[in-house]
């Protein structure tokens, strides 16, 4: 995770203060302004949310019965 150091104009500061104050449950600084640019990159064609891993499994599993013990002498080639 990145970290960031942002300055605020006064009018841009203005506008978040009302919003947070309008939400029932005030959201931390840090959670409003990841999902601004969430949204601001994702409208620009950038989309910003992680991927799923998606796994298909072999219909008969892999031909050997240790892979989930030696797992890393297969991923190795060995």
């Amino acid at each position: 995770m990145r970290r960031a150091t942002i300055t605020l104009n006064d009018d841009l500061e203005a506008s978040l203060d009302a919003y947070v104050r309008q939400q029932a449950a005030s959201p931390a600084l840090t959670a409003v302004v990841q999902a601004a640019l969430r949204e601001f990159l994702e409208r620009r064609g950038f989309d910003a949310k992680p991927k799923r891993l998606r796994v298909t499994p072999a219909r008969k599993g892999s031909g050997v019965r240790d892979a989930s013990v030696d797992h890393d002498r297969y991923l190795a080639g060995r």
